[in-house]
């Protein structure tokens, strides 16, 4: 008899938990009957099995990547953030990693195999998202649908949308379900109103939803996913505060309005990832909603924990915070980047090429000057003979490390530099525009260079008369500068092929 009574009491307790849960997994796993677990009292656990309803949710963003693969001088690559993150998988049991945007364009590596370097890491790193940023289209829609198929996971942006159809592009999605213990994450991407960040004959055929009408896609979006058993929500955006911060700040709903609806924090969403901006912030809302973005360039991870009751749908953000790139800088390498690295060694082998020396260090404003100064000389050598050109440059955006080393100079270094596929462009302009958008520029990144002809004439222009200048595709597709195109230069020849030139030809020693 009293080897019977213990047997009577497992049999009526395994009783309980299968009337209760309609399960015949065994008890104590965090994964039982998921679907038909109860926690009214929210305990934590189940109210028939007693087994935890709860997950810790180990959540990790990266944004504004920038292509940055390998290390320099001027900074680590992703080697050592691999390492990092692979020591997560391993330590923490529910963990989760999604990108929110502009990872390919930067680097001499990325950049030449068109990102997809950076695509086959994501993979190897189990990415689970890729919310699509502006940079993601600098070489147009064909090798954002490339990528798409190269990558282990779905690219997002909920509001890109094709001009012809009016329906969502097809090579990405609005958002995707993952699973980690017994919860559903669901996860949305959006692009920001970047529009004007990207070259225009490289984006023609797309349009973004932004403003008002993005508020009403993710709210229709958040509810879908809520409607199909989703426990907690991730909103991953290429768009973000201007301002870094150090710690946790709280933000007002008015500093967000710029780029966020802050009425997705009234249970739509229970998190937002940033991009774009590349600032460093953890910021909380008056919702009690979390904001991050890890900087850019390769500077950081962004992290963030939650615990989530698979349950009864509650959810709590424990943590939230930056990790900068010091804090795995150190660690070994993982030999995913050297492996890569041999596996496209035949499209990456210029970027090592030396090109000459450099006698100093040049910072942003000399670069951008080098540039013009090359602008005018090959405008003048093209096209000099038939028109009188006023000017070279324009627009000039020096990328990350944002300076030249002095020492030896490798086209991998001028690449990163000038990493945008711009032509060259001989454009007519009314004179009235070229005072305001050119000569008197109060942007500090339009840099520009005088022909002989424009110094002397510069001071005394015409309003109503026609000049020309020399600029690159960016500035002659921006509707603002009111520039006409007459004739491009060599196609396939960039501000970064000029500049190389330029030192090969001894021009920095």
């Amino acid at each position: 008899m009293k080897r019977l009574l213990p047997l009577l009491l497992i049999a009526s307790l395994l009783f309980a938990c299968l009337s209760g849960c309609q399960s015949t997994e065994p008890v104590g796993s965090a994964e039982v009957c998921q679907s038909e677990h109860t926690d009214v009292d929210n305990n934590g656990l189940c109210d028939a099995c007693n087994t935890s309803v709860v997950i810790v949710l180990s959540l990790f963003a990266i944004n504004d990547l920038h292509g940055k693969f390998s290390d320099t001088s001027e900074q680590i690559g992703v080697d050592e953030m691999t390492t990092y993150m692979k020591r997560a998988y391993r330590e923490e049991e529910h963990v989760l990693l999604l990108s929110s945007g502009d990872m390919w364009q930067g680097s001499s590596e990325s950049n030449l195999t068109r990102g997809q370097i950076v695509t086959e890491w994501m993979n190897e790193l189990d990415v689970v998202s890729m919310t699509l940023g502006n940079h993601e289209y600098d070489w147009g829609e064909e090798y954002v649908a490339q990528n798409a198929r190269l990558a282990e996971f779905p690219f997002l942006a909920i509001n890109i949308y094709d001009t012809d159809t009016n329906e969502r592009v097809d090579y990405c999605q609005p958002s995707v379900m993952v699973q980690r213990g017994g919860a559903q994450i669901g996860i949305i991407g959006a692009i920001g109103d970047c529009y004007s960040s990207i070259s225009p004959d490289k984006s023609e055929g797309i349009y973004f939803k932004t403003g008002s009408a993005l508020t009403e896609l993710v709210k229709a979006e958040a509810q879908r996913l809520r409607d199909n058993g989703a426990d907690f929500i991730v909103y991953s955006i290429h768009e973000g505060s201007e301002n870094s911060t150090a710690g946790t700040s709280t933000v007002s709903d008015a500093q967000l309005r710029s780029y966020y609806d802050p009425v997705l924090s009234s249970g739509y969403v229970d998190i937002v990832f940033e991009g774009h901006s590349h600032k460093s912030y953890i910021l909380k809302d008056s919702r009690g909603v979390y904001h991050l973005q890890g900087g850019g360039d390769n500077r950081g991870i962004c992290h963030a924990k939650a615990e989530i009751n698979f349950a009864n749908g509650q959810s709590r953000v424990e943590t939230a915070e930056f990790i900068p790139s010091s804090v795995y800088g150190q660690l070994a390498d993982d030999p995913i980047v050297e492996e890569l690295m041999e596996r496209y060694q035949d499209q990456i082998a210029i970027g090592s090429r030396v090109l000459g020396s450099n006698s100093r260090r040049r910072d942003y404003d000399e670069l951008g000057r080098l540039v013009a100064d090359a602008y005018i000389r090959a405008g003048l050598e093209a096209f000099g003979d038939d028109y009188d050109i006023v000017l070279g440059g324009g627009f000039l955006s020096v990328r990350s490390p944002y300076h030249l080393p002095a020492g030896q100079v490798t086209y991998a270094q001028i690449q990163m530099l000038f990493p945008f596929d711009n032509d060259l462009v001989l454009c007519s302009i009314k004179g009235s525009d070229l005072e305001k958008r050119f000569i008197n520029s109060t942007n500090d990144r339009y840099f520009m260079s005088y022909s002989e002809y424009g110094n002397a004439v510069k001071g005394q222009i015409d309003p109503q008369a026609t000049y020309y200048v020399v600029v690159d595709s960016y500035s002659s597709s921006y509707a603002p500068n009111r520039l006409t195109e007459v004739a491009r230069y060599t196609p396939g020849v960039y501000a970064r092929d000029l500049l190389a030139a330029f030192v090969e030809a001894g021009g920095l020693a």
